[in-house]
C-alpha cells in the first residue's frame, strides 16, 4: 500500500491510521529511504522525529526522481535495501510511477498534486476537537492547492461535504465539494492555503468579516501562510485561530502513517 495519494486509502484505513496516533506501541523493523525536495521545515522536522522516534534507519536519498533514469529501474535497484519510501518531489506524475513501480510502500511528503499527510493531520485535528467528520461544516477559501486537492479527495473517499470558496473560473465538478464564489453561511473550520503563482488577481483575502459572518469559525492556515496574502487578518489577533500547537500533530500522526504502511507490508511492530 502507498499514500502517494488520500484516493489510496479506504475510510478503514484512514481510521486505521488515526486510532495507532494515540497507540503506545512504537519501534518497527526496517530502512528508510529519505528524499526531500525544497524547505518543508515542518515536513522536513516532523518526519525525521518520527524515524528517530521509530527506531527506524534513515539513508538519504537527495533529489530521488530527479534524473533521467526509469523509475522501474530506480525502484528495481533500490527496493532490496528498504523497507519504505518518503519523498516530497513536486512531479506527482513521476512520484506516482515510481509508487507503482516498486514493491515498497511509498509515502507523498508533498507533490504538485497533494499534500496527503498534512490533510490527514488537519482532519484528525477536526475529528478530536470539533466533533465527527461527517457533521463538522468544513470552508476551503480561496484557489484550488495541492492541500485542497487532497481535502477534496478526503472528502470523496470519507463521504462527508466540504464547502469550497474561489473565483469562479476555479469552479469544477468535485464529488462531495460544493464550489462557490462566496459564503455567508455559519461553518465551523475555514482553512486557507498559499496561493499558487498566477492566481492572485483571481483571489480575495480571507478577513475578518468574512470570518465574522461564516460565525467566527476556528481558522486553520495552512502554513506558511502569509498576512497581506490569503490572509488580511493576523491569525494571532483572532480568538479561534487553531495555533502553533495545532501542527504538533503533523509528528504523531506520520508516525502513524509510517507504521501503518509498515504493517500493512508485512513488517512486525512491537
Amino acid at each position: 500500500m502507498n499514500l502517494v495519494s488520500l484516493l489510496a486509502l479506504s475510510p478503514e484505513d484512514v481510521r486505521a491510521i488515526w486510532r495507532l496516533v494515540a497507540s503506545p506501541g512504537l519501534d518497527v523493523q526496517g530502512t528508510a529511504a529519505w528524499s526531500f525536495e525544497g524547505n518543508g521545515i515542518r515536513t522536513r522536522t516532523t518526519f525525521l522525529k518520527a524515524f528517530h522516534e521509530l527506531n527506524l534507519s534513515v539513508i538519504e536519498l537527495p533529489n530521488l526522481l530527479k534524473t533521467d533514469e526509469r523509475v522501474c529501474d530506480l525502484a528495481g535497484y533500490l527496493d532490496p535495501f528498504y523497507d519504505i519510501y518518503v519523498i516530497r518531489e513536486s512531479n506527482h506524475e513521476r512520484l506516482a510511477e515510481f509508487a507503482a513501480s516498486s514493491r515498497r510502500p511509498v509515502v507523498n511528503a508533498m507533490s504538485s498534486a497533494g499534500h496527503p499527510c498534512e490533510v490527514l493531520t488537519d482532519a484528525y485535528f477536526i475529528e478530536t476537537t470539533l466533533g465527527s467528520i461527517q457533521k463538522v461544516r468544513i470552508c476551503l477559501w480561496g484557489p484550488p492547492t495541492n492541500v485542497f486537492r487532497s481535502w477534496h479527495e478526503l472528502a470523496g473517499v470519507m463521504g462527508f461535504s466540504l464547502l469550497h470558496v474561489c473565483h469562479e473560473s476555479f469552479h469544477e465538478a468535485v464529488p462531495n465539494v460544493s464550489f462557490s464564489s462566496s459564503l455567508r453561511e455559519t461553518v465551523d473550520v475555514v482553512i486557507t492555503d498559499g496561493w499558487p503563482r498566477g492566481t492572485e488577481q483571481l483571489s480575495r483575502p480571507l478577513s475578518i468579516e468574512d470570518l465574522a459572518r461564516m460565525g467566527h469559525p476556528v481558522l486553520l492556515p495552512t502554513p506558511p501562510f502569509v498576512v497581506g496574502g490569503e490572509l488580511s487578518v493576523d491569525p494571532l489577533r483572532y480568538p479561534r485561530f487553531a495555533g502553533y500547537e495545532q501542527k504538533k500533530l503533523l509528528l504523531p500522526v506520520q508516525r502513524a502513517v509510517l507504521r501503518y504502511l509498515l504493517s500493512q507490508a508485512g513488517n512486525s511492530l512491537s
